[in-house]
């Protein structure tokens, strides 16, 4: 007897004033996002999504496989489903784009025979991802400090701030690739 699988859906809860702390991987956790232009594609990406949507960036990293972004909607109305589409899909578009017209070879890390027999070619891991909602500031600088010292943890840097896709650089004084949107972030009790 076949028993149906069970997937595990992502809740998300859409709260105004909340934070969020997002978490997505490439596809079957391949390291998707070692080559300058898909960073670059999703640095677009984030930045049109971010316009469109009215989200402030707090803070980022992009690492080979995953990507860790803290946003603040600044709208009452929004999806935390329809931002991460945004950020997703044309990343997906282009780097499928790209791999079929320049790396027939790289399709095949792309394919994914789905459980109900479709085929699809993938730049990101199905499902939502990884949504927290955050209320408190020492939990948004925790959040920020834990993205930041990933690419030291995982040994591809001596400290955060080298770590060229990552918003280190900015809270470190120096320019990054992306924006961050300092003037919204919360206060702590000592700051």
């Amino acid at each position: 007897m076949n028993t149906p699988r069970k997937f595990k859906r992502c809740q998300r809860f859409n709260d105004q004033g909340h934070a969020h702390a997002l978490t997505f991987s490439c596809f079957r956790q391949q390291q998707f996002l070692v080559k300058e232009r898909s960073c670059q594609w999703l640095i677009e990406a984030i930045s049109e999504a971010r316009e469109k949507h009215e989200f402030h960036l707090w803070a980022y990293v992009i690492m080979p496989e995953h990507v860790h972004l803290l946003i603040w909607p600044t709208v009452p109305d929004y999806s935390i489903s329809r931002i991460l589409t945004s950020i997703k899909l044309p990343v997906t578009r282009r780097a499928l784009a790209y791999v079929r017209q320049s790396a027939l070879d790289f399709l095949p890390k792309m394919h994914d025979l789905q459980p109900n027999g479709k085929e699809a070619y993938r730049f990101w891991q199905r499902g939502g991802g990884y949504d927290r909602n955050i209320t408190e500031p020492t939990t948004v600088w925790s959040e920020i400090e834990y993205f930041h010292a990933n690419p030291v943890r995982r040994k591809l840097c001596e400290r955060p701030e080298d770590w060229k896709y990552s918003s280190a650089a900015t809270y470190a004084g120096q320019n990054g690739p992306i924006t961050i949107d300092m003037q919204s972030l919360p206060r702590t009790k000592d700051g």
